[in-house]
């Protein structure tokens, strides 16, 4: 046996933030080399930080990163360390992974496949590098090895996948292999979404065995630059073998994880698969670096995974572990002091109030309270709290705001969900500035307005007299007002802009309102895996989604304005997600909402594509919000539709006769 301690590291990095990086560098590398570890794989883009958008191209970010590059060569010492960073070469620029092996530079691996969907805009700055190419870099007078290579560092062969390199279909692993690559290292900046955690372990696992290597893939973690959440977990494993994988989610900055890998095991993996086809060298292919590897014994290694993990609820744990250390990231980064919410009593209000307390309570079970409020040491009042309930106390106000036409239902509801929290309470009538504002507006038209007449824009004004009360209260404070909109109000336009949207962040607008109330219902009674449930979301949960705008005798409710929410979020998973057209919808939910009349869907398919295309202008203005799955409506980073369009007039008229048609037959 040849043994190695091999190890992958994440980061919470900041783009740009070059002190906070390169010590969150410099930490997990300290904590590598006390637990023995040779072989370090570091994030993608680790230096610079993955998130600088056009900042990429600035010459002077180019030039800061080669300098941390450097000034991090020395902390490297008897390890081979991947470190990321871009790299300008003939006046193009790459996205590399630098192989440090025993402090001094022995090449950069650049990236071969760019990732330009989704969220990802890698084209817009880098160029992908040429599969076979191979060139020479200039750094302070000295030449390195760039492109396409690998390492021979004292006989162990090590080559790079670098993230969306081992999503391709043509990956880089199968050249590897037949090179005869021990290791594969992937530094990644792999976003968080539902479910994806599955794929990257196939990939991995599949890669480890398909190309009979070791595989050993980082990844970044926390809300790096604003909208994205990383996950972070680390996977090793070792010829179709998952050997360790790290924890998500952590409230660290920085974590680590390794395990003993045998080399002899990789190379008789290869010699024994029938397909395995080596290579004849390359030449300049190859970079070679002197390295001596300590003798080690092998020991009993166990793949530990937290327990919620393998939960029949691991999307609503998902959903409050991202979204809980997005909010965190959010207010530190940004150098906040907490945050403010209009609580309504209703769904999304409860739940954007629950997640920041959620974000004290991880926190706080994850590291401790000392080290918790060391993560907001600039908040000096916050040092104090003595308790959770006081630390979140602090850091979240909840105002309920009321009219003539709110009940108290939702008065209770709401005051109730803050106290069960610990959340600071606020109540404010703003009738008298509702009334003002209607009595200015009839003065100058010169009649009175009706709910008969003028039903939207009462309710309308309602929303937007919440507003400038609770900025105040958050400027006051320090603190940021968290937008309580969901996806399938944005998708319809549901909201009333400077009203129920004004924020600085919304939290839940990247999900859909179905599985928001099944996720309050999950934490009502269960909650997650250590911290238990918020019973008191009871006397939310019990109630009908209602925006509370009309006259109580009116009955409002949100399903009765629009449609029934499962309904609504098939709809626009169909239409939007799916790109199909108005026919197609119509036959999709005839199929998958039986209990629905053909003249029911068509008037509500036709509501939703005319609210869709109406209202673009609505999805612009929204803040920003998190990426949590590949249904965002976020127009920023995630689903471009024009402002201004035809709204699909003739596919709707095309399907108001076919049913028309149909009910003839």
């Amino acid at each position: 046996m040849q043994l190695l301690h091999v190890g992958a590291a994440v980061l919470n990095q900041t783009p740009l933030a070059w002190d906070a990086n390169r010590a969150n560098i410099l930490a997990a590398i300290d904590e590598a080399r006390r637990r023995g570890v040779s072989i370090l794989c570091l994030p993608e883009l680790c230096i610079s930080g993955y998130g600088c958008e056009d900042a990429f191209l600035s010459p002077g970010v180019q030039r800061m990163s080669l300098r941390v590059l450097e000034e991090i060569l020395p902390t490297t010492k008897g390890m081979i360390v991947s470190l990321g960073l871009p790299l300008l070469h003939q006046d193009a620029l790459y996205d590399t992974a630098c192989l440090v092996v025993d402090g001094r530079i022995a090449g950069f691996t650049a990236k071969r496949y760019l990732a330009g969907d989704g969220i990802h805009y890698e084209p817009r700055w880098f160029k992908p590098w040429p599969a076979g190419r191979r060139g020479q870099v200039a750094i302070d007078g000295k030449e390195y090895p760039l492109g396409d290579i690998y390492y021979d560092c004292g006989g162990v062969r090590i080559g790079f996948e670098i993230c969306e390199d081992a999503w391709a279909a043509k990956r880089p692993g199968v050249e590897l292999s037949q090179r005869g690559v021990d290791i594969i290292l992937n530094p990644s900046a792999s976003h968080f979404a539902f479910g994806k955690i599955e794929i990257r372990e196939r990939f991995v696992l599949e890669g480890s065995r398909a190309f009979g290597v070791h595989y050993i893939y980082s990844n970044l973690l926390g809300n790096e630059a604003g909208r994205a959440i990383y996950d972070g977990g680390v996977l090793i494993a070792s010829v179709g073998k998952m050997v360790a994988a790290g924890p998500r989610f952590s409230f660290a900055d920085w974590g680590l994880t390794s395990a003993l890998v045998d080399i002899d095991a990789a190379r008789l993996s290869r010699a024994r698969t029938r397909s395995f086809s080596p290579e004849e060298e390359e030449g300049d292919a190859c970079v070679r670096a002197p390295f001596d590897y300590p003798r080690l014994e092998p020991s009993i290694q166990t793949l530990n995974r937290d327990a919620w993990e393998t939960s029949p609820n691991v999307k609503e744990e998902e959903f409050a572990r991202a979204i809980s250390l997005a909010l965190l990231d959010y207010m530190r980064k940004s150098r906040l002091r907490g945050f403010v919410v209009s609580i309504s009593g209703g769904a999304d209000s409860a739940a954007v109030s629950c997640l920041v307390a959620l974000m004290v309570r991880f926190g706080i079970a994850e590291l401790g309270r000392e080290p918790f409020l060391a993560k907001l040491k600039y908040f000096k009042e916050l040092q104090s709290a003595s308790d959770e309930r006081e630390i979140v106390e602090r850091l979240l106000a909840c105002v309920y705001q009321l009219t003539q036409n709110s009940g108290p239902v939702t008065l209770n509801a709401a005051r109730g969900v803050a106290e069960a929290i610990g959340a600071e309470f606020f109540q404010f009538d703003v009738d008298r500035v509702v009334n003002d504002y209607i009595s200015l507006v009839s003065r100058a038209v010169g009649r009175e307005l009706t709910w008969q007449h003028d039903d939207v824009s009462l309710q309308n004004i309602q929303a937007r007299a919440r507003s400038p009360g609770v900025w105040l209260l958050a400027n006051l404070r320090g603190a940021l007002l968290a937008s309580t909109s969901n996806r399938s109000e944005a998708a319809v336009g549901y909201a009333t802009m400077d009203g129920d949207t004004s924020g600085g962040i919304s939290p839940i607008a990247g999900i859909d309102k179905a599985f928001l109330r099944r996720w309050l219902r999950w934490l009502e009674t269960a909650g997650p895996e250590g911290l238990g449930p918020i019973p008191a979301l009871h006397a939310v949960n019990v109630q009908e989604p209602t925006a509370e705008l009309r006259p109580a005798s009116a009955s409002q409710t949100d399903e009765a304005d629009l449609m029934p929410y499962e309904l609504l979020d098939a709809i626009e998973r169909a239409a939007i997600r799916d790109k199909h057209s108005p026919m197609e919808v119509f036959k999709l939910m005839q199929m998958q909402f039986a209990q629905y009349t053909a003249e029911q869907l068509l008037e509500w398919i036709e509501r939703f594509f005319r609210l869709w295309c109406r209202n673009q202008w609505k999805r612009e203005r929204y803040a920003p919000s998190f990426h949590v799955d590949d249904e965002n409506l976020d127009p920023k980073t995630w689903c471009r539709f024009p402002i201004l369009s035809g709204g699909y007039e003739r596919e709707l008229a095309e399907l108001r006769e076919f049913v028309l048609k149909s009910k003839q037959r």
